[in-house]
């Protein structure tokens, strides 16, 4: 871990820490049921208007922001915790590679257990934490896979983009030789 990132990754896993202490809780609109109250937050009621099912149940969300691209949405609740990351991404190259990359890990988000499909809007990966997974796993292990996550998606995006640069580049250089070759006959 670089030194510039290992005070911000500090800070967002003694948040998750604290954020995650979960327990089992009942909807209290539906007998029997047991949903996300992050999730269920955004619920629309019939009349298009957002409706939230219980203020009470709701910590405040909190974003930890390392500059405007790098940050860390912590949305927390009685039963369940949503985590949402902004990449940093300082070209169009890497907006088109990070985007194709979550996409590409969304697609699979059920081998991750607690990937959400769709991010956040305005955040690039979304995940959501909930008691049931932290009565299956050990909370530190989840906390240290988010952040280890975070610490290898900036090195894996400059990986992907030398890939494509010096393919790129291979590709120009085979193109010149064959049109120059063509050209001198």
């Amino acid at each position: 871990m670089s030194q510039t990132l290992a005070p911000y990754l500090n800070c967002v896993r003694a948040t998750l820490t604290a954020a995650i202490c979960l327990q089992n809780f009942g909807s209290q609109l539906v007998e029997r049921h047991n949903k996300p109250e992050v999730e269920a937050k955004d619920h629309v009621d019939p009349d298009g208007k957002p409706k939230m099912t219980s203020r009470e149940l709701m910590l405040h969300s909190v974003v930890i922001a390392r500059n405007k691209q790098e940050r860390v949405l912590i949305e927390g609740s009685i039963n369940s915790v949503r985590v949402s990351v902004g990449v940093k991404q300082a070209d169009e190259q890497e907006v088109v590679l990070c985007r194709r990359f979550m996409r590409f890990l969304g697609q699979r988000a059920e081998k991750f257990v607690v990937l959400r499909r769709k991010a956040v809007e305005g955040y690039d990966i979304s995940f959501l934490i909930t008691n049931t997974h932290i009565e299956d796993m050990y909370k530190h292990k989840v906390v240290d896979f988010i952040i280890q996550f975070m610490e290898s998606i900036d090195s894996e995006i400059s990986q992907s983009k030398l890939h494509v640069n010096a393919r790129a580049r291979y590709s120009a250089k085979a193109f010149l030789e064959a049109t120059t070759r063509d050209g001198g006959q």
